[in-house]
């Protein structure tokens, strides 16, 4: 797997294991939906039925790791809405945010559902969250999700991310954008390989206007997590930097009880803004899921 994310050797540590875990398929991680269920309660359930439940982290009692659990979707557990299946860091992204309860949250790129879904468990079911996807077609799977996992505070609106409407300001501003999705990709068969995506630069055009809206979104003292699941420092590190230049932003710090590294302050010829150590990386050598970048943006007192 010689040159695979070859160019992101000097800013990933442990460069060799790295790229070793990338022949590894990602593991199935569960998350557990309070909102229907106890986690001790479906932990038993599955039990009974002889799958195995291994927590994912001592600090929070609905993540767990289904080692062997090829199809969680075939479960009748997965239809009752008791558990849904969710790449471990995607979930990190909402216990980032950690929206309270009776805040009013915009999740702006929010298809199929599953982080409005677990902001909605975070918050009890109150406050409201707008999730919020351009394509009508993912409609129909976004309000699946939602429906399936008890959500009762949601609505699906349809906005273009970049043009959502100023009328409102939101206390949370949740923006998983569209990304290259490196994250993803695991060399799991001798035919896998990755295809870099041809369409990066429009994608970083597109990432800097979600970015720059979502902040113009916030109320006061709102806060906002930007996000991807890609390492290319030029979807993550240079967005939020634009950002710091061009509006009142500050970063604020992630502890979420993971491993994970810092941001970078440079990448090839580029020096960024010192404060995006304050975000985050996850890789998955490091934490065997899904790559991704965190940062959590407030704006500055």
């Amino acid at each position: 797997m010689t040159g695979l994310f070859e160019t992101y050797s000097e800013i990933i540590p442990e460069f060799s294991l790295f790229q070793e875990r990338l022949q590894r398929p990602i593991p199935t991680h569960l998350r557990i939906n309070r909102l229907l269920i106890e986690p001790a309660s479906l932990v038993h359930l599955l039990e009974n039925k002889g799958v195995q439940l291994i927590r994912s982290s001592q600090r929070y009692d609905t993540l767990y790791l289904a080692p062997g659990l090829a199809s969680p979707g075939n479960l009748l557990e997965y239809f009752l809405g008791y558990i849904h299946p969710q790449a471990l860091t995607s979930a990190i992204a909402s216990i980032a945010l950690t929206p309270r309860e009776n805040s009013c949250l915009l999740d702006m790129c929010a298809a199929p559902g599953g982080k409005s879904a677990h902001c909605a468990q975070i918050m009890n079911n109150t406050g409201l969250i707008v999730s919020n996807d351009l394509y009508t077609n993912r409609h129909i799977s976004l309000g699946h999700t939602l429906s399936r996992l008890g959500v009762l505070n949601a609505v699906v609106t349809g906005y273009q991310a970049q043009e959502f409407p100023l009328k409102q300001r939101f206390d949370y501003v949740l923006a998983d954008v569209p990304c290259s999705c490196e994250g993803k990709f695991r060399k799991t068969r001798d035919t896998s390989s990755y295809r870099e995506n041809k369409g990066r630069e429009k994608l970083s055009v597109l990432q800097k206007k979600i970015i720059l809206r979502g902040f113009d979104l916030l109320q006061e003292n709102g806060q906002m997590l930007y996000a991807t699941c890609t390492y290319n420092p030029e979807e993550n590190e240079s967005i939020v930097d634009l950002l710091l230049k061009e509006r009142d932003a500050e970063l604020l710090p992630i502890d979420v009880g993971f491993d994970f590294e810092p941001g970078i302050t440079e990448w090839k010829d580029k020096k960024y803004d010192k404060r995006l150590k304050n975000a985050v990386r996850f890789y998955p050598h490091r934490l065997d899921s899904v790559g991704f970048f965190m940062a959590r943006i407030g704006r500055r007192r």
